[in-house]
């Protein structure tokens, strides 16, 4: 396993670990406190993930800020609406679930695919031609931003559903999966909060159709 696969991985637990009660969550770059919703940082390099305050987010809001070794998070989420993407095409990324998500990432000079699993954020081989043919249906995806914005794909249990959105949501995701998981097939309770993630994720996206254009859902 490469160094920035395990940082990936050991990235993915921090959604989880931040559910715990905590009373008194700081700003990591300043010390500042943290009201419970917050805007996120990245670690570009480290591919880690840093609470930020108002202040330092505004900061570090532009792409330039800190030399690019830290990325503000977008606080965007979109719904693809018609977008492309059919089982062939599908079966041509070698996921073995229903559930990933995809992403450039500097630190791979790549675009890397993963997927939630009981043990975490686990990676796929990703084949470049079904991605340029993934961007080539659906041109939304060139709007993607790097190392912090994500195609979340979703089809477990018959949905077609697909997302731009944070990379932070992912990894919530992983968290959810990760800690709920039980027996064979995850149990009932965990595709529960499953679709109270999705549902949660809808009412506050925008809708967006597959060639990157505002709809008027």
């Amino acid at each position: 396993m490469n160094a920035s696969v395990s940082r990936l991985r050991n990235l993915a637990q921090r959604p989880a670990e931040s559910k715990r009660e905590a009373p008194e969550e700081q700003c990591e770059l300043c010390g500042e406190l943290l009201p419970p919703q917050h805007r996120h940082l990245i670690d570009v390099q480290d591919r880690r993930l840093l609470c930020a305050c108002r202040a330092c987010s505004i900061l570090f809001d532009h792409r330039g800020a800190g030399g690019g070794h830290f990325r503000l998070l977008p606080d965007r989420s979109r719904y693809v609406e018609g977008f492309e993407l059919d089982d062939m095409l599908w079966q041509n990324f070698r996921i073995p679930v229903d559930l990933a998500f995809f992403f450039h990432s500097s630190a791979a000079e790549r675009v890397v695919a993963f997927y939630p699993a009981p043990v975490g954020a686990t990676e796929s081989l990703l084949e470049l031609d079904a991605w340029e043919e993934l961007v080539d249906r659906n041109p939304v995806l060139e709007q993607l931003d790097p190392d912090v914005e994500a195609l979340l794909v979703n089809r477990t249990r018959g949905a077609r559903d697909h997302w731009l959105v944070p990379i932070d949501r992912c990894y919530a995701l992983v968290g959810v999966i990760r800690t709920r998981w039980k027996g064979f097939g995850g149990g009932p309770e965990l595709w529960e909060e499953v679709d109270r993630f999705f549902d949660g994720l809808r009412r506050e996206a925008k809708v967006v159709a597959h060639d990157g254009k505002e709809t008027s859902s």
